[in-house]
């Protein structure tokens, strides 16, 4: 481990929560705790959105999946700043760091809380979640089983419902490169070869990420190969936290229904399967 990572708590005390950054990426992580199973190796990995909650330790306690029994870590990503850089800049720059950071973070993870090479969830809202996808993509990190939020495949379509509420968006080349870099349903094949089990979640009104739209990324990833992919539809809109999404606070009851969700289906898939071995592909980040 490296200078900067440092954490509150140490491996011998396994129940507490630990914060702090590993690799320069800050971090929350929420021991087992579980009552109706033993805790095991293994990590899930959350990355937040831009909309709330909007940093790891309110995704934390949107969504703290109790009833896993492995370490749930929630790595943070950088804010978007409007007057400091165009959307699709910044969430090319935001995803493709969080994605090259991730091998090196699982790595230190896996040391700081006393981790062997158990199986590996991943958990991401909105842009999060298009971090999961690019990862799953690059599969950099073997992961046995993922849940997507409201989840961004094709960032053509975000700039077109942000249109819609903000006025027309200026286009560049280097944006046009981003959105196509970035459309991961051009990369379902890739991420169907390990073959990880998928949850997709959505939300009924939901104008940034239309339920229809997660719908056909579950029914286009099955096609790929993806032997399990399940959707679930709950009465919610884009956000989990009330805003600003800053800091922790109490769940709202959308996020109560997610966190049900994605506990039942980690609990359900995180330890029953083994991803494929395959060899990584790829892609230029420059």
């Amino acid at each position: 481990m490296t200078g900067d990572e440092l954490a509150q708590g140490s491996a011998e005390e396994p129940a507490w929560p630990r914060s702090g950054t590993i690799g320069g990426v800050p971090f929350v992580a929420l021991p087992p705790t579980s009552v109706d199973a033993p805790a095991r190796d293994g990590l899930i990995v959350c990355w937040h959105a831009f909309d709330p909650p909007r940093t790891e330790a309110a995704m934390a306690a949107a969504l703290p999946m109790t009833g896993v029994p492995v370490w749930r870590v929630y790595l943070g990503l950088r804010l978007p700043d409007p007057a400091d850089r165009d959307y699709l800049q910044l969430l090319g720059s935001t995803v493709e760091r969080a994605v090259a950071e991730l091998p090196e973070a699982v790595e230190g993870l896996r040391e700081l809380l006393g981790q062997g090479d158990g199986a590996i969830g991943l958990a991401g809202h909105g842009e999060g979640a298009l971090a999961v996808l690019l990862a799953l993509a690059e599969q950099e990190v073997p992961v046995s089983a993922a849940a997507l939020i409201a989840p961004v495949s094709r960032p053509s379509l975000v700039i077109e419902a942000r249109e819609r509420r903000f006025g027309a968006y200026s286009w560049t080349p280097e944006t046009r490169a981003v959105a196509e870099r970035l459309d991961l349903t051009a990369r379902a094949a890739e991420i169907a070869r390990a073959d990880p089990r998928l949850l997709l979640v959505a939300g009924a009104n939901d104008l940034l990420i239309p339920a229809g739209q997660v719908e056909e990324l579950r029914g286009l990833l099955s096609e790929a190969g993806i032997t399990s992919a399940e959707a679930a539809t709950f009465r919610m809109g884009h956000a989990l936290a009330a805003e600003p999404g800053i800091e922790p606070k109490p769940p709202l009851t959308a996020a109560v229904s997610v966190d049900a969700a994605l506990t039942d289906w980690f609990r359900r898939h995180l330890s029953t399967h083994t991803p494929k071995t395959t060899r990584p592909l790829a892609i230029n980040l420059g």
